[in-house]
């Protein structure tokens, strides 16, 4: 008997400008998702380096033996780390990692493949990151003016946004 996989998440990137307001907004729209009962899972981009694993720890030592993972377990969480060199899209990452998730929200990747909901705020005093040749899907924002084909939310109406998504992750 085979099992049968299921098929990988969704991705939705939320992407603006430093200090638009992209951290806040995805805080609200997991806790709304979750309130419905949708299963999600997050991927942040950072530009700056970050150190996933102590030096001189098990699991560092076993990423530098040659393991293509190290899982760190404790009694309420875990922490994976592993190789990233190839493969490193939010598709690509939420199927190879986030397979028990019903939909996958990742911070940034502007240059990156898939939809893309662009936070931009007037008071930030910027153009928009992305195009919709770049996957641009939707817009929060306060500037009607801003791609007007588009879908625009307000950068509070955190249901409409959800509902959005729940019915582009249907599709």
């Amino acid at each position: 008997m085979s099992a049968v996989s299921k098929p990988a998440p969704k991705v939705f990137s939320i992407v603006g400008h430093s200090g638009s307001g992209k951290t806040t907004l995805l805080e609200k729209l997991i806790r709304e998702l979750c309130l419905r009962g949708v299963k999600v899972a997050t991927i942040k981009h950072a530009h700056h380096k970050v150190e996933l694993d102590t030096p001189g720890k098990d699991s560092f030592r076993y990423k530098e033996a040659g393991a293509v993972m190290s899982m760190l377990l404790t009694r309420d969480a875990l922490q994976l780390v592993a190789d990233a060199k190839v493969r490193r899209e939010p598709e690509q990452l939420a199927q190879r990692f986030l397979g028990e998730a019903d939909l996958v929200l990742a911070e940034g990747f502007s240059h990156a493949p898939g939809a893309k909901i662009e936070v931009l705020r007037r008071a930030c005093d910027q153009p928009p990151r992305c195009a919709i040749e770049d996957g641009l899907i939707a817009m929060v924002t306060d500037m009607d003016e801003v791609y007007p084909q588009l879908p625009h939310f307000g950068l509070e109406d955190v249901g409409g946004i959800v509902d959005f998504i729940l019915r582009r992750a249907a599709q």
